[in-house]
């Protein structure tokens, strides 16, 4: 899914949160899966977004998780993976509670917690 922001202050928003999120993604799938059966490995991508495609395999699956996607089910509200084609656009909704009500700025303990429980509700979902 490729989002589509609304207006310019949804897009400071979301470029403000991304890359915490993506890097936030990231560690937490890392120390999931270290205490796992599943084994991982990152392949680039090129579409519908540049990044990268997480595969988990164990004895009997693989999966294949977009990034970019859990980071949207981070970042905007609602947002769900396989929702709409990868190559559709959406219109998203920012997750302004991931903000502070006075700066504006990463509310890291509040992102850190959204994005574990994502990929706590991924792996869960996995099994």
């Amino acid at each position: 899914m490729i989002p589509k922001i609304k207006n310019a202050l949804a897009w400071e928003q979301t470029q403000k949160l991304m890359q915490p999120a993506y890097i936030r993604v990231v560690d937490n799938l890392r120390k999931a899966i270290e205490d796992s059966s599943w084994r991982e490995s990152y392949q680039e991508v090129q579409t519908p977004l540049p990044g990268y495609e997480l595969s988990l395999s164990s004895e009997e699956k693989e999966i294949k998780i977009n990034l970019w996607e859990l980071c949207f089910e981070v970042c905007f509200q609602d947002y769900q993976q396989g929702s709409v084609p990868l190559d559709a656009e959406l219109t998203v909704d920012v997750d302004t509670s991931l903000l502070t009500e006075d700066t504006g700025e990463v509310n890291w303990e509040r992102l850190d917690e959204k994005a574990m429980g994502k990929v706590e509700q991924l792996l869960e979902n996995l099994n």
